[in-house]
């Protein structure tokens, strides 16, 4: 392997757990973003981590200030209807996309997404975690790389917003492993069937979301 891909493979985890920690909340909003902690915690150089900063600055997670520093982004919690606007319409179609473009492998993960959903457990945080795994499953078979990249980032923004609503919201197991209807219609290549799913389960999450604010 190159440097250079070296160097993008470590990008790659540092952008992951940093990302992870931020729509947690584990770096809460507004708290600095600690370059060189996260250096030794990761265990990897500075430049991993400045190129995974920079990646999550363009996705709006952390805000950069000339001469004061790096901090997690505010949540502005009355971009809920913005953001559901637009995943209406790309979570949709990367559904179709996945049903009509996935393949023997990506079938196969599907049906271990599925056997992890019938085994989940109740805990919660658990079940954010793996409702974010399924959906970046469904983005990654789209096979759009600019259709995912623009998944991700309203996905991340949601799940913000989901974990800033945690302790005023009901359990929400069903509308989690609902995600099993999705996953078989991907599984048997039904586009219109898997289309119909996603699109519901954006608008359903978002009223789970506005009744808790």
């Amino acid at each position: 392997m190159t440097a250079t891909g070296a160097t993008g493979l470590l990008s790659d985890r540092a952008y992951a757990a940093l990302r992870d920690r931020l729509i947690s909340l584990a770096i809460p909003p507004g708290a600095p973003i600690d370059e060189d902690a996260l250096t030794r915690e990761l265990g990897v150089g500075r430049t991993p981590v400045r190129e995974a900063v920079r990646r999550l600055a363009l996705e709006g997670l952390v805000v950069v200030f000339p001469r004061r520093g790096t901090f997690a982004s505010s949540i502005d919690m009355t971009s809920l209807s913005d953001i559901t606007d637009v995943r209406c319409q790309l979570e949709p179609h990367a559904a179709a996309r996945a049903a009509t473009l996935a393949d023997a492998g990506d079938r196969t993960e599907a049906a271990g997404l599925m056997s992890e959903l019938e085994r989940a457990a109740a805990d919660q945080r658990s079940l954010i975690e793996l409702d974010a795994r399924v959906h970046r499953f469904v983005h990654r078979c789209s096979r759009n790389p600019y259709l995912v990249r623009d998944l991700d980032r309203y996905l991340n923004m949601s799940l913000r917003i989901w974990h800033l609503t945690f302790d005023r919201l009901p359990p929400l197991d069903d509308p989690v492993r609902e995600h099993r209807a999705l996953l078989e219609a991907i599984a048997r290549g039904d586009a219109e069937a898997a289309r119909a799913i996603a699109l519901e389960h954006v608008l359903g999450f978002a009223r789970e979301m506005r009744a808790a604010l």
